[in-house]
């Protein structure tokens, strides 16, 4: 797992895009994320990663501080997918 929150955040993104060309979609098919961050005040340095990913017409988002994430790591992104 890298460590900081920008590498993490950069490499869940990069699982999504992996999981979701798998099942035929693409980042453009992403509706809705929810990002978990273990402390909130990393919002802004996980933002910044996730406007690099999402350039254009970025989905909704909401993002929570949580008490702790699997395995120590200080974010999760949950992400849906539709297709037209």
């Amino acid at each position: 797992m890298p460590e900081g929150i920008e590498a993490q955040t950069e490499q869940s993104l990069r699982n999504i895009e992996a999981i979701l060309h798998a099942a035929g979609y693409s980042k453009t098919d992403v509706v809705k994320s929810t990002v978990l961050l273990q402390n909130i005040s990393d919002f802004a340095a996980m933002n910044a990663v996730y406007a690099k990913f999402y350039t254009e017409n970025p989905p909704a988002r909401v993002a929570f501080e949580v008490a702790a994430l699997p395995m120590g790591t200080l974010v999760e992104i949950e992400t849906i997918a539709v297709k037209d």
